[in-house]
């Protein structure tokens, strides 16, 4: 018997990534984007090196709150893949729009930079989808899905 794919469940649970995105665009991105802005092009120096640094670590953990909230809204049974998932795009859409203005201005992207930090959200995604799964196994469960 063959399965009608529009009546099929999806491998994603849509409604979870769009709860952990939303989390994550309103603490991580504006955090993200203060710390690329106030780095500039240059190589930041004492109490401005500093707030970068804070800037960066407070995008980290918005990063992970979202892709929690992904992980623990999800209804597939993948909490670490929608955690992982939802904490990489998240970091690619704004950074690729960021990179094609940093490029149109005629500046340079430094991709070894992107690269590291796409690393550091996957990582983010990855303790979110732990945390998110942590807090199912124990019971915790969205409102709406008691």
């Amino acid at each position: 018997m063959a399965v009608n794919d529009s009546t099929s469940i999806s491998r994603w649970d849509r409604a979870a990534i769009r709860a952990g995105a939303s989390v994550a665009l309103v603490f991580a991105v504006p955090l993200s984007v203060a710390a690329r802005i106030l780095a500039g092009d240059e190589r930041p120096e004492g109490g401005k090196a500093t707030l970068v640094v804070l800037l960066s670590l407070g995008a980290a953990i918005g990063f992970l709150l979202g892709a929690g909230v992904a992980a623990w809204h999800q209804q597939r049974g993948t909490p670490l893949s929608h955690g992982i998932v939802t904490a990489a795009v998240t970091y690619v859409v704004p950074q690729a729009i960021l990179v094609v203005v940093k490029l149109a201005r005629g500046g340079e992207v430094r991709w070894t930079g992107v690269i590291f930090n796409l690393t550091v959200m996957i990582s983010m995604g990855v303790l979110g989808g732990l945390l998110g799964s942590s807090m199912r196994k124990r019971g915790a469960r969205p409102s709406g899905q008691r």
